[in-house]
């Protein structure tokens, strides 16, 4: 189950980095962030596009080779509660909700807790 929880992660992260990668300007329509300079391109490149590729090559890399499995967990536990948490928190600031906002933290918190849920159930398995 944790080989395909990570195989789906690696499909749902690696393109998206890539496509933001070559095509930051999408961006604009569907998260309503845009660069106003090259610099904030550059940016987008590399927060949405880089850092995104990356994460879905460690979750393709832990699909793959076992020994790999708990560290891409841990990456998505981590990165999952810090993006819900802080996305929650600035929602709450801007008092607003916007649908993309919506779906992005029911994705991160379903991530977060799948992620926790494979961390416990493969610690257990490892002591027994």
């Amino acid at each position: 189950m944790t080989r395909l929880f990570l195989a789906a992660n690696a499909l749902l992260w690696l393109p998206y980095g890539l496509y933001c990668f070559l095509v930051p300007e999408f961006l604009a329509e569907a998260a309503a962030v845009s660069a106003t300079t090259s610099t904030g391109t550059v940016e987008l490149q590399a927060m949405y596009g880089g850092l995104q590729a990356g994460i879905g090559a460690l979750c393709a890399a832990g699909a793959m080779r076992e020994e790999l499995e708990r560290p891409a967990l841990l990456l998505l536990l981590f990165l999952a509660c810090g993006l819900a948490l802080a996305r929650s928190a600035g929602a709450v600031m801007a008092t607003e909700l916007s649908s993309y906002t919506g779906f992005a933290l029911l994705l991160e918190y379903t991530l977060a807790a799948a992620s926790a849920w494979l961390l416990r159930a493969g610690s257990g398995a490892q002591s027994s």
